[in-house]
């Protein structure tokens, strides 16, 4: 059973509740119940497809931010083998909230890098949700730049609603921080492969995404703010905002990967269990690791000048000039 469940769930859950109760009732007792059990499940599978075919930017952005969603180091120990994880910024500290570390992907030696936001109220707060401050962008930097050294692909996996936006993290150079990473990332003369797995959160995602190769899970959200702090700036009220607002907000910014493709921000899709990923982790996983395969032979071929060009150009063509 899935512990949590989103309000447009409901009906999912109480149905599952309800195959849960009958499944018990049977268990070692004479009750046969499985011809109820099974017309439930396929009631189930088909609500199941219907609504998560049809779900809204809102809801969409809901079901990235799912606390049974998996995060970087659950992908990470799914389909790397080797993984040792590597601190600090070597300036100031070892920010948690971001991790990295060398390891191999199907016979590929890569360095892996993501955000991590934590689950339970104090792994959440030991991984200050999700939100990284300078010295995690820089560890990021000291990583990627390994990789470079040593010819190794970078693989980042992208899930965090900003970077740290407190008092600390400006006084130590937020934005500068970032801003180096874009800088560094557009130049870094090995493979640059980028996944956002949940939220891809203004430039905290886009510190860990310029790439030469990005892709989205087919219900993660990419966008330069939150619904709520976009309906916070547009539709400025006396009283609370609603969820209304924010499902304006979320479909006016075009954040989820179906937009962002039609777009050409994004390279592709990769697709998720119905119900999202959290319903079968290994076969998100699975579909992960073959399409960052699929993309290191393809990027490992070319020159390191090559690869700085052509990601020069594919940034320049983003966006609609006239």
């Amino acid at each position: 059973m899935i512990k949590y469940y989103l309000e447009f769930e409901k009906p999912i859950q109480d149905l599952e509740l309800k195959i849960e109760e009958l499944k018990r009732l049977s268990d070692g007792k004479d009750i046969n119940l499985s011809g109820e059990v099974k017309k439930l499940e396929k009631r189930v599978k088909e609500m199941r497809t219907e609504i998560f075919s049809n779900l809204t930017p809102w809801q969409k952005t809901l079901l990235a931010r799912h606390p049974d969603r998996p995060y970087t180091l659950d992908y990470i120990t799914l389909i790397a083998e080797d993984f040792v994880e590597l601190h600090g910024d070597r300036r100031y500290a070892d920010d948690k909230s971001i991790v990295g570390g060398i390891g191999k992907i199907q016979g590929h030696s890569v360095v892996i890098i993501g955000h991590q936001k934590g689950r339970g109220t104090k792994e959440r707060i030991y991984r200050n949700f999700g939100q990284p401050n300078p010295e995690g962008y820089r560890k990021a930097l000291r990583l990627m730049e390994l990789a470079e050294k040593f010819k190794k692909p970078v693989i980042t996996l992208v899930d965090t609603p900003g970077a740290y936006p407190g008092l600390g993290a400006e006084e130590r150079g937020q934005a500068e921080a970032i801003a180096v990473n874009l800088m560094a990332m557009s130049r870094l003369r090995t493979p640059l492969i980028s996944v956002v797995i949940g939220e891809g959160g203004s430039g905290g995602a886009l510190a860990l995404s310029v790439a030469d190769r990005l892709y989205m899970l087919e219900h993660a959200v990419y966008s330069v703010i939150s619904p709520e702090g976009c309906a916070a700036i547009l539709f400025r009220k006396s009283g609370d905002l609603s969820q209304e607002d924010y499902s304006r907000a979320a479909e006016a910014l075009k954040l989820t990967s179906q937009d962002l493709l039609r777009f050409r921000i994004i390279d592709d899709i990769i697709p998720e269990p119905v119900g999202g990923a959290h319903r079968n982790v290994q076969q998100t996983a699975e579909n992960i690791g073959a399409k960052i395969v699929a993309a290191i032979e393809e990027l490992s071929v070319r020159t390191p000048g090559k690869l700085v060009e052509d990601r020069y150009k594919r940034l320049k063509k983003i966006g609609s000039f006239a």
